[in-house]
């Protein structure tokens, strides 16, 4: 079952570059590959120093193409260096830890609910938003609680 949502990963990351109108190249394709073995969210940096073969402005161009295509959500960390993850089909939100930087997926009738009220009171038509949430996970929570109760 996994391979299979790694197939569809890699056709829809390919068929958005190919729906830019870019070649298929073996660089943009081992940014792809990368990219949907990744499980979490990455950075530019990160694919750079692991696709050593790649050069640096090709990483960034193929992810730059792959968030305007809408297939990786780009996401703000605090330092402000960006983080990436794959987007999913179906509309959410982001928490990101502001420790670990680590990145998790959430959806909420809430907020929509919340933008629909909005849309009734601004000016013109919302065309979109998103959220991103900071937080301490409950890693790091937990690593910092046994840290106090062991020193």
């Amino acid at each position: 079952m996994a391979t299979a949502t790694t197939e569809s990963i890699s056709v829809n990351l390919i068929n958005a570059l190919d729906d830019r109108g870019l070649r298929r190249t073996s660089a943009r394709a081992a940014v792809t590959s990368r990219i949907e073995q990744v499980s979490d969210a990455f950075t530019a940096e990160q694919l750079c120093r692991e696709l050593p073969g790649v050069g640096r402005a090709t990483v960034y161009r193929t992810i730059r193409h792959l968030v305007d295509a809408g297939a990786l959500c780009k996401l703000p960390i605090l330092d402000g260096a960006p983080m990436y993850s794959i987007a999913r089909v179906e509309h959410h939100h982001h928490t990101i830890c502001s420790r670990c930087g680590a990145v998790g997926e959430f959806r909420h009738s809430t907020v929509e609910r919340v933008m629909r009220s909005l849309g009734k009171e601004i000016d013109g038509d919302i065309v979109g938003h998103r959220m991103e949430i900071f937080i301490t996970c409950n890693s790091c929570l937990a690593a910092s609680r046994s840290g106090e109760s062991g020193g």
